[in-house]
Parts: structure tokens; sequence; C-alpha cells
């Protein structure tokens, strides 16, 4: 009967039963697949897209420029990057960019007016506010605004350094320049409950000098109109409205 089995599935060109049920092989004559490791060009994309405003098509192009075009430059970008990792830190009166355990151009510069301190959240809005050619004072970078919610509290930003900073005295005005939204309130209403609390407003008589304490204005952008603004922005506008001369 087995014969005839065998024989019937040659005829029908049937492979073997052994074909469909395999033998067991054991775990170690099985050989994982070896896979190529990732090359040096893969390790430099991935680093430029980690970059704000780089996406893979962008990062590529820097890429192959540097590796192909260029190849001359990469030294003295490393070095250059190596350079800014190690030697720059915070302003030690302001908090912005600056060599490390020194003061920043600004602050170090005599020209402008250090008895105006605008404080700003980031160092991104400082560079802003310059970009404007403005505005000759000085600044204080926070580094954020308080956000409870994120676990974000004075402790995490450069409140005290101000704080101590209006307390020395020779500041006349501090002009805060954060954000319109909740957190950027919150932080003012903080900062202007602890310099009452310390006299720096005048308020309590504590023999400090008084400092003016304003905000920056909100309202409708140059050249814009009240049709495509939105609430938040119509109200700061209508809020921040003055006398016309």
């Amino acid at each position: 009967m087995r014969n005839k089995t065998a024989a019937l599935r040659i005829a029908q060109n049937i492979p073997p039963a052994s074909t469909f049920f395999p033998l067991k092989i054991p775990h170690s004559a099985i050989h994982t697949p070896h896979f190529a490791t990732v090359s040096s060009l893969d390790l430099l994309q991935q680093q430029l897209r980690q970059l704000p405003g780089l996406g893979p098509r962008s990062a590529e192009r820097i890429a192959l420029h540097l590796l192909i075009e260029q190849p001359g430059k990469l030294p003295a970008l490393v070095a250059a990057l190596q350079a800014a990792a190690h030697g720059a830190g915070r302003c030690v009166r302001c908090g912005h960019l600056a060599e490390a355990g020194q003061l920043c151009g600004i602050c170090g510069d005599a020209r402008r007016d250090a008895a105006v301190v605008c404080v700003v959240e980031h160092v991104p809005d400082l560079i802003a506010l310059e970009r404007g050619g403005t505005y000759r004072g000085t600044y204080h970078v926070l580094h954020g605004k308080l956000s409870p919610i994120n676990g974000v509290g004075p402790e995490q930003l450069n409140i005290a350094s101000l704080l101590a900073r209006v307390a020395a005295g020779g500041v006349g005005e501090l002009i805060l320049a954060l954000a319109n939204d909740v957190e950027g309130e919150a932080t003012c209403h903080y900062l202007t409950q602890h310099l009452a609390a310390t006299g720096a407003d005048g308020a309590n008589g504590a023999g400090h000098a008084a400092v003016k304490v304003t905000r920056i204005g909100f309202g409708l952008p140059s050249g814009g109109g009240v049709l495509h603004a939105d609430p938040v922005t119509l109200k700061s506008a209508l809020d921040g409205r003055r006398a016309y001369a």
C-alpha cells in the first residue's frame, strides 16, 4: 500500500510529505543574517535632521555638500562646534549667551542704558528685539515662563537673579516683554508681586528706589486691520489704546 502511494505521488508530481512537515532544526544551527552597519553619511544626516528647520532632504543636501563639495570646511566647522560647546555659557548678569563666566556683549557695552531692563522669555526673543535696532537698554532672559502644569516653577527660571539685580539698585524701569498668554501673564504677575514684596517698586517704603514696571504693547501689526484679527489681538489692541495726537 505504501509503495502504491509513493508511486501515485511520483506519477502526479506531488512532493513528499516531508516537504509539508519539515523536520525541526536545532536553534544553534540557525544563523542570524548580518546587516551592514550604519554608514558615517547616515549618522551625519541623522544628526542634521535633529536641528530645527531641517528635514530629510535638507539634511541630505548639507551632508553631501560638506562631504563631497566642500570637505575642506569640515575641520573648521567641527572646531567651531567644539569651541562653542565647551566655551559658551550664560551671561553672569542677564542670562544671555556669553563666554563662560563672563558678561555678554550687551551687558559689557557701556553705551547701553543699564537702568532699563527688558525681561524676555528666551534668547531668540532677545535677538528679535536686537534685530529691530531701536532698543538701547539691557535685557534679562528668564529661559522660560511659569507653567505649573508642566512642572516649571520659579526655581527652574532665571528669576532669582533678576530680583537680586533689581534689589542691588541701578534699575529704573523693568519692561516685561513676555508672551501674551496665560503663562506669560502669570509670570508677569509673579514678578510684580515679588517686586512689591521686596519694596523695589517703592510701595512699602523699604528704602529701595522705585522701579517702574511696564508691559510691552500687544495689538494689530503694522499695516494690518481688524477684519482678520483674532479676539485676543483685538482685546489687546483696545486695552492698549492711547490718545491720538
